[in-house]
């Protein structure tokens, strides 16, 4: 959808809206939004709509001036539920200057950077939910109780309600919705949409997480995006399938002569993102609970779907990242913490940085990472164990930092650090979430 600043009020005039939320992520991936009726539309969105920074996760103090929210008219989508309300996202600025570490902006950054490169970041997310009973945080569903229920036919069709109501709301978005299934965990479920630029699928992930959220809640049921919420279960995996794009519209990962059908630039885009991993970590992967996802013993079903080393392989989903096709790549890392527009800006950082110096991938690996031993001769990297870990890789990556911008990077360190610390005073990774999920 494409709507000038200045048209938000026709807008709203002319398709029934009342009023707008006017959003924005914060660091920690919360949802911040003012409700704006349509009469003050068109000068809020000329100067702003006012928020105290230090009231969300922008690392701010009080003592800072307000950040003034400017909406971006082409992210605006009409609430499926609610359509006489349209959610606008945001960029944030600071007097004259962008907010450098608000999430949105450093994304716009780094496909800034891309752009200058003839490149743009194409992508799509595989965003897994459970939903829970709200009281006391079980699996909703008391007949869900299948060893292996994936892909269960009856407790997907339990579920329609909400399910065909979430896949009737992408449909009314154009997001071109195409399946949803029963996960591998008891109560997991995944809904999954047509990939775009990554602006466009990182806005659509977090308006997703508050309509599956605000639906669920509807029905009774609370919907978690956590790592790891259930014990013995699979996790909530985030899983993101990227490929890089002419302006020309041609699929630059595609090389019919290459190994998997996958071109140079994108086996160099693949070997930043695998150097980069450590660090990469702290942010798809950037809650305590996160690591209970990760190199976690088998799970009820017998396996975890997630991965515990850095590797690659062709379409084997025991690996970080798999290949499935010639047309792009799975990164299988991201769990349901990450900031959605923080998960792209990283993911892009580190693979044009791999483009940039030519990195080497390294050998591919075919064999089942759950099971197998590595092959003689090759070393594979254990991913971090902890937040604590990532967060010192984090802190050590000077390269990915410089392109991350390091204002950002001090204020997101600075942040997730405060929780892993809080964690170790005996603080659990359940009530850390609580704290930050909405």
């Amino acid at each position: 959808m494409t709507v000038s600043t200045m048209d938000l009020a026709d807008y709203a005039a002319n398709h029934g809206i009342r009023h707008f939320l006017f959003s924005f992520c914060d660091l920690f991936g919360v949802q911040r939004a003012k409700l704006v009726p349509a009469s003050a539309a068109a000068e809020l969105a000329a100067g702003g709509a006012g928020f105290a920074g230090f009231a969300a996760w922008l690392d701010m103090t009080p003592a800072d001036p307000d950040v003034l929210a400017i909406p971006d008219p082409g992210s605006l989508m009409v609430l499926p539920w609610q359509p006489e309300v349209a959610w606008v996202a945001t960029d944030l600025r600071l007097g004259e200057d962008l907010v450098e570490q608000a999430p949105r902006r450093v994304l716009a950054r780094q496909m800034a950077a891309a752009a200058d490169l003839g490149f743009e970041l194409r992508s799509g997310v595989e965003a897994e939910f459970f939903l829970l009973d709200p009281e006391s945080g079980a699996v909703a569903d008391r007949h869900d109780s299948q060893e292996k229920p994936c892909y269960d036919q009856l407790a997907l069709m339990r579920r329609y309600p909400l399910i065909s109501s979430l896949l009737d709301g992408l449909e009314q978005l154009g997001w071109g919705p195409y399946q949803a299934d029963h996960e591998d965990a008891n109560g997991q479920f995944e809904i999954n949409w047509t990939f775009a630029d990554a602006l466009r699928t990182a806005d659509r992930h977090a308006f997703f997480k508050v309509m599956v959220k605000t639906l669920a809640e509807k029905q009774g049921l609370r919907a978690s995006f956590m790592p790891k919420p259930v014990a013995g279960l699979t996790g909530n995996g985030c899983h993101c399938h990227l490929s890089l794009w002419s302006p020309q519209g041609v699929n630059l990962f595609h090389d019919p002569a290459g190994p998997l059908g996958l071109s140079p630039l994108a086996y160099r885009f693949l070997g930043g993102v695998l150097h980069h991993t450590p660090a990469l970590c702290a942010i798809t992967n950037p809650a305590v609970n996160s690591y209970r996802r990760l190199a976690a013993p088998p799970t009820l079903s017998g396996a975890t779907w997630s991965p515990g080393g850095i590797s690659y392989s062709g379409n084997n989903r025991t690996h970080m990242v798999r290949i499935p096709d010639d047309q792009r790549f799975e990164l299988r890392l991201a769990d349901g913490a990450t900031n959605p527009y923080l998960l792209q800006a990283a993911i892009l950082a580190a693979g044009l940085d791999g483009i940039e110096r030519q990195l080497d991938p390294g050998p591919r690996l075919d064999t089942n990472s759950y099971t197998d031993r590595v092959p003689p001769g090759i070393h594979v990297e254990a991913l971090p164990g902890s937040l604590g870990e990532a967060l010192h890789a984090f802190a050590a990556d000077r390269t990915l930092r410089a392109r991350l911008g390091e204002g950002f990077c001090r204020s997101y360190e600075q942040l997730r650090r405060r929780q892993w610390e809080r964690s170790q005073t005996g603080v659990s990774s359940w009530e850390l979430w609580q704290g930050l999920e909405a």
